[in-house]
This record gives structure tokens, sequence and C-alpha cells, in this order.
């Protein structure tokens, strides 16, 4: 189960695609939309992310950042990012610990591997709780981008 909603927000400090630390702090007073991804480079994955980077002028125009987070390198997210042309940060929690704290650690998730992001979002409201949680039951399955935007509609 995700982070529960009306919780405070774990703080948090990763690395991103340009080698950078980006912690959670970076957005105090602001929106922030999580979009937690098992591993770069795989179909569903590709789409979710995608999906945001193709509305990102909706989250801006509603004053809200987004990011990224999976457990896969800085190098091989910065690839990935080039690739599919992605406008928002991605970043490595390498070292499994920020899914951890937002409950979006997949114990066991396909072929026997055990330790990704699951898929899911939280929205981190300008007060720094949670406002919105989702994950899927399945990581196979995309999340709800419409029940995302009518939660960050609320926000505004």
């Amino acid at each position: 189960m995700a982070i529960a909603v009306g919780s405070k927000a774990p703080s948090f400090k990763l690395t991103n695609t340009d080698r950078k630390e980006v912690s959670l702090s970076d957005f105090a007073g602001k929106i922030l939309v999580i979009q937690f991804f098992p591993a770069a480079f795989t179909g569903v994955c590709t789409e979710q992310l995608c999906t945001s980077r193709d509305e990102l002028s909706f989250y801006n125009d509603l004053g809200a950042a987004v990011v990224g987070i999976s457990v896969d390198m800085p190098f091989s997210l910065k690839v990935f990012k080039e690739q599919n042309n992605i406008n928002y940060d991605l970043l490595s929690d390498f070292n499994k610990v920020t899914i951890h704290e937002y409950e979006m650690y997949h114990c066991n998730f396909a072929f026997g591997m055990r330790g990704v992001a699951k898929r899911g979002v939280i929205v981190i409201d300008a007060s720094g709780n949670v406002a919105y949680a989702e994950e899927t039951a399945n990581p196979g399955v995309q999340v709800n981008f419409v029940a995302l935007k009518e939660a960050l509609q609320k926000l505004k």
C-alpha cells in the first residue's frame, strides 16, 4: 500500500540524470507529482513517463512539478530520458531508500526480481503533505491519469 494520504511526505535526496542531487526541499511551497516506475526501457514505464511528458503543460499550469523515480542508475536513466525526450527530472533511488519510505517497494516484481519501485503516483501538496497516492496492483497496468488530474485540480 502506498503512503497514506494526509501524511507528511518523507524527505528525499536523490541523484538526477545530470548527477546532481534533487531533494524534496527543492519543491517547498509547490505541488510535486512523483511518478514511481519499476524500470526504464520497459513498455508500460515508457508509456507512463511519456504520458507525463506529453501532458507536462497541464501540470505546469496548475503550478505542479513532475519527477520520475526508479531504482535504475542515473546513467541508464539519462539514456532513457534522452531517447524518450523526457522533459522533467528522472531520479535514481538506486539504494532503495525512498521507495521504502513512500511504501512503493515491490517485493516480487517479475522473473524472480525483487526490489524495484512499484508503479504509482504520489502528489505532495504545497505544505509538504501527501494529497494523492496510487499504486497499481499489477505493474503491467497503467496508473490512473484521470484520477491524478482530478486530484491535482482540487489542489488549485
